[in-house]
């Protein structure tokens, strides 16, 4: 087949993609390319022979090796022009086989199997290993750059927010903290359900019907033939593999990129002008806008929301493909080539999302100034919890309402929630007498420093952080 022209081609993973994540795209298409496809049937199609021959006991290290070899000489040109004349994609392959093993071992390829035999073995493969040395390295290096971030900003005072609002204090540690958690338990999870992928060697309708016209046993046939590539058995199989296996471990993918994309949003809201916390990396060649000169754009975040806009609604496919009439229709036959476009995808994210975190910068200067200005039409107002908080310890048992009455004098006068609750010496006495409990004794100092409240933030995001560099040490580079 020609080479084709990379403009010419219609998907922008294998134009736009293939060219800004290069380094990606290269190792995606060792596993999920359409030479991978053919190359990994070839393989099995090997493994199957090696099966048989080690069933009979004649299996030699010298034609162990000759047909290893075979499966890496395969040219995948050579069994799409076969295809041509069989309008069979596995046949066409089998017969290109037959031609280049041993002449001795020609009948045994593909013998006894049928072509989902290959072919959804084949695919657990290619997932199994993209997954292991693609998507597990990426995934990691973005959770260890995010656990840097936790732990060098976990002291970093921020304000918190929520329906869009001022909340109370936090640390950005903290708030990074959140994602260190959530993608580390998808990352584990993802590694996990890689690591439990299934083949089959059973026949047109999973019943073994082929098979036992050769062996005995034909599970241990199965058995044998899958451990040549590092699976084991579907529980019960059709024609198909039960769906299930790779069906779970894509929406792990799916959750995970759901992570990653509610990080850009958070990370392109706090680049908005009027809040300023953070700003990813700018090239000084870089060019934010093509006609305002000034701009600096967070399109790299914004670029990640836009990848899991366009893939994430792929998992509907995925369930649909559970749906298969009887032992086997080819409603699946499409839908399923579309795995590969959803796992490029989501590799893209993760890479975009990882040059973003490793240079994220977080402008301290810019959130001390939105914290100390926090509390809405009340400067200091994030500090009315606390006040309301300690003043219902000392008994007072309409303290909400007493502290409200505060804020209310606060944004009618003009002055910080601080001054005005100060000038009530009986509530400020009380709170004053409980901080005292907790051991704070500066009762002015703690109201007139909003990062001072700020929980257990800065220990959580430090906690978190060591928890998840340390159990990334499990997952592959």
């Amino acid at each position: 087949m020609n080479a084709r022209n990379i403009f010419q081609n219609i998907s922008p993973l294998d134009h736009r993609y293939s060219i800004s994540e290069a380094d990606v795209f290269d190792k995606l298409s060792t596993y999920i390319s359409e030479q991978a496809a053919v190359l990994s049937c070839a393989r099995a199609e090997i493994a199957l022979i090696k099966a048989h021959l080690s069933v009979r006991g004649v299996l030699s290290p010298d034609m162990e090796a000759c047909l290893d070899k075979v499966a890496d000489e395969i040219d995948p040109a050579a069994v799409y022009a076969e295809e041509e004349k069989t309008r069979h994609n596995i046949r066409a392959l089998v017969n290109v086989m037959k031609t280049m093993v041993p002449a001795e071992v020609a009948p045994l390829v593909h013998l006894g199997a049928t072509s989902v035999d290959i072919l959804d073995t084949a695919l657990s493969v290619r997932m199994r290993d993209c997954v292991r040395f693609v998507l597990l390295p990426l995934l990691k290096g973005l959770e260890l750059s995010l656990c840097a971030v936790a732990s060098r900003e976990a002291e970093t005072p921020q304000v918190g927010r929520t329906h869009g609002q001022h909340a109370v204090p936090i640390t950005f540690g903290f708030a990074v903290a959140e994602y260190v958690s959530r993608l580390g338990k998808s990352i584990l999870e993802i590694q996990r359900l890689s690591g439990s992928l299934k083949g089959k060697l059973a026949g047109p309708v999973g019943a073994y019907n082929g098979p036992s016209m050769i062996v005995k046993d034909p599970e241990d046939l199965e058995r044998r033939y899958l451990a040549y590539l590092g699976l084991t058995p579907s529980e019960h199989s059709t024609q198909l593999v039960e769906p299930e296996y790779l069906l779970r471990l894509l929406l792990e993918c799916n959750v995970a990129f759901g992570v990653i994309a509610n990080l850009a949003d958070d990370l392109r809201n706090l680049q908005r002008s009027e809040i300023g916390e953070v700003f990813e990396y700018f090239g000084s060649s870089q060019v934010g806008s093509s006609t305002m000169p000034q701009k600096r754009n967070p399109w790299n975040s914004e670029h990640v929301k836009s990848l899991w806009k366009t893939f994430s609604p792929r998992v509907i496919t995925f369930y649909m493909d559970q749906i298969s009439e009887h032992q086997r229709d080819l409603s699946n036959s499409a839908s399923q080539r579309f795995i590969a476009d959803y796992v490029a995808g989501f590799a893209m994210a993760v890479s975009r999302m990882s040059s973003v975190v490793a240079g994220l910068q977080a402008d301290r200067e810019a959130m001390m100034r939105n914290l100390a200005g926090a509390g809405g039409k009340v400067k200091g107002g994030v500090l009315a919890e606390p006040a309301y908080i300690l003043l219902a310890e000392a008994g007072v048992s309409d303290a909400h309402e007493v502290i409200r009455k505060i804020t209310l004098e606060a944004e009618k006068t003009g002055e910080t929630f601080y001054a005005v609750l100060s000038r009530d010496a009986g509530v400020f006495s009380k709170i004053r007498s409980q901080l005292e409990t907790l051991g704070i004794s500066d009762a002015d100092g703690f109201f007139s420093d909003p990062a001072r409240y700020r929980g257990l933030a800065a220990e959580k995001a430090k906690t978190l952080a060591e928890k998840y560099s340390k159990l990334m040490e499990g997952v592959p580079d």
